[in-house]
């Protein structure tokens, strides 16, 4: 019994931790995101906005792979016996998916790729924001619900 009350503040400590990184992270993502928008129009930027890109891809998929691999897998395992939590996380969950993709599929067009058509990427980048926004929002509800 003891066992159980000491390993229950230990799992929240660690939930916490990792709600924490991934704040963090999201928050350079996401400043990340508006620095390289604010190059708009492109094609008066050429080694500046390529640097930022960059860095804004390899931050972002951090930020991704933060989320995925450490708090919805912690609720994917079965690790999470929250009921709340279980059930924030299957309502929301595949709208986060959804915006997930939409990340992914950004980063493989624009990771390393030198730029010739930033018409593309003005559409991309605007289409990626829509879909950041709606991850951001739905992961403050799931933290939320890991919260209470």
């Amino acid at each position: 019994m003891i066992e159980k009350v000491t390993a229950e503040p230990e799992r929240r400590t660690r939930t916490h931790q990792m709600v924490g990184e991934l704040l963090q992270e999201r928050n350079q993502m996401w400043s990340l995101y508006w620095e390289l928008a604010e190059l708009k129009p492109f094609d008066k930027h050429t080694g500046p906005m390529e640097q930022i890109l960059g860095d804004f891809c390899r931050v972002m998929i951090d930020y991704i792979s933060l989320g995925h691999f450490g708090i919805y897998r912690r609720i994917i395992d079965g690790t999470e016996r929250r009921k709340k939590v279980l059930a924030a996380a299957e309502k929301l969950y595949p709208q986060i998916a959804a915006a997930t993709e939409v990340a992914l599929k950004f980063n493989d067009k624009f990771e390393q790729s030198r730029l010739n058509d930033r018409e593309v990427l003005t559409r991309e980048l605007s289409k990626l924001g829509e879909a950041l926004a709606t991850r951001i929002e739905l992961e403050d509800q799931l933290i939320a619900s890991m919260s209470k």
